[in-house]
């Protein structure tokens, strides 16, 4: 390679480093725009067939469409939920909601038997243990209540980010398609390999964002209406933590309405407590295994073992944005390397 390309490629490098780099504060902005983009696209270019060429109507018309199903829904419940989680810590706080002695009681409730079960595990000392989750309880709600400030503190940074996000997401809705083919003409691979990973690419993408945020979301408006019906205490709160377990695979939303329905059965309220268990194994159990095949389709499903390590590990790097960016990232590592497999040598370098 001759010295002029070796330091041509070497500045390439480094200033698309630097661009990223200057990228790094609005990451989450430009992610969601992108995903956005291509979630909607095929919406996008109806509406420019329908309109007769109009790009920027249709990106228009995209965009407030976007608003209304995907954003605005998601940011009423993130307030609905703040507010409830404010209302929970100062009920902890003020000792009106000690969840100790609900869990104390259930305890005695339990046979003899498995009482002796858990006094094998240390569990005997009742008072003891009402005070260790009494504690785990406050302690809780101190985070909650210090993640509700920072919410706060952190509302002007947010709506630039949302404003930085609606501005990227309605020129990559109307320039998508010319975008996508500057991007393909400059990758130094094959035609037909730039074809299929483009086509993978776009088609994990819907499916990791239908096949999660969807099934979350009716999981959770599930579980929170079930919740609701029986009047149990914060509907709103348990049914957006019942979505974001429901991104794990097998147990999923059961780690919450579960314990609830054993409760209320041990404490003597059989019957919302049979309610709960059927719901939760009939409706809400049956909607992973329903729509999610639909939604995601066999080409593109993960391993069940593969969805949970790549959601854990993006949320725990990534914040809330990792439990798409995880299974994302898996999703495209396990489809690159099947190509590589069925294409044999994939990368075409030119001379």
């Amino acid at each position: 390679m001759p010295l002029e390309r070796k330091a041509f490629v070497l500045l390439l490098v480094l200033v698309t480093i630097a661009f990223f780099w200057i990228l790094l504060p609005f990451y989450g902005a430009v992610f969601w725009a992108m995903v956005l983009a291509v979630v909607f696209a095929p919406l996008q270019q109806r509406l420019v067939q329908r309109l007769g060429g109009k790009d920027n109507l249709a990106a228009l018309l995209t965009l407030t469409t976007c608003l209304l199903v995907a954003i605005l829904p998601v940011i009423f419940i993130t307030s609905a939920v703040v507010a409830e989680g404010t209302t929970l810590y100062e009920k902890l706080e003020s000792g009106e909601l000690d969840i100790g002695t609900y869990v104390t009681q259930t305890v005695q409730t339990l046979p003899p038997s498995m009482q002796e079960q858990l006094d094998r595990f240390g569990v005997s000392d009742l008072n003891g243990l009402r005070e260790k989750i009494s504690q785990g309880a406050m302690t809780a709600s101190q985070y909650l209540a210090t993640k509700v400030f920072a919410i706060g503190q952190g509302t002007f940074e947010f709506l630039i980010s949302f404003g930085v996000m609606l501005y990227l997401l309605f020129f990559l809705l109307r320039d998508g398609r010319r975008l996508v083919h500057d991007i393909r003409a400059a990758i130094p691979l094959g035609e037909t390999t730039k074809r299929r990973l483009q086509i993978k690419f776009t088609r994990v993408v819907r499916a990791t964002v239908k096949g999660n945020v969807v099934v979350a979301a009716v999981q959770g408006t599930l579980g929170g209406l079930i919740f609701w019906v029986l009047g149990i205490y914060s509907p709103l709160l348990w049914g957006v933590l019942m979505a974001f377990l429901s991104l794990l695979p097998a147990a999923g939303a059961g780690i919450v309405w579960a314990p609830v329905a054993i409760y209320l059965m041990l404490s003597g309220s059989l019957w919302p407590g049979i309610v709960l268990t059927a719901f939760g194994v009939l409706v809400i159990g049956l909607v992973d295994n329903i729509l999610r095949p639909i939604l995601v389709g066999k080409d593109t499903r993960l391993p069940d073992y593969l969805i949970l390590i790549s959601t854990l590990g993006g949320l725990a790097l990534l914040g809330i944005n990792g439990f798409v960016i995880g299974p994302l990232v898996a999703a495209l590592f396990v489809t690159s390397w099947n190509l590589f497999g069925s294409k044999g040598k994939v990368v075409q370098l030119p001379e």
